[in-house]
């Protein structure tokens, strides 16, 4: 019993070491990436959901914007056309998926 408690431990504090600093509580991140709809561009959801599509080492991650105020004000810049954006917010892991509750976007520099 006591091993097996042990080895949970032990993948629990593999799993929390390896999701890196992006995924700690409530701490704010921004994040700079491709935004583009969830729906109309890379056909993974049956209604709109803006996504910001990013890359670390080599891996396309995709950051799926919860719907709030600032996200819904934002779709329509990027439901039928993919941007370059710059957002702010905290980022969770839900269902093997990252959520990034905004508090701001705006399109990137380019």
């Amino acid at each position: 019993m006591k091993k097996s408690l042990a080895l949970v431990a032990g993948v629990a504090l593999l799993l929390a070491a390896s999701t890196g600093r992006t995924l700690a509580a409530g701490e704010s991140v921004t994040i700079t990436g491709e935004g583009k709809c969830a729906k109309c561009a890379l056909k993974e959801t049956k209604e709109c959901q803006n996504v910001i599509q990013t890359e670390k080492d080599g891996k396309k991650l995709n950051y799926y914007l919860v719907a709030n105020d600032v996200s819904k004000e934002f779709h329509g810049k990027l439901c039928k056309d993919s941007k370059k954006v710059t957002a702010t917010g905290t980022v969770k892991e839900v269902d093997g998926k990252l959520e990034l509750t905004l508090t701001k976007i705006e399109l990137a520099a380019q």
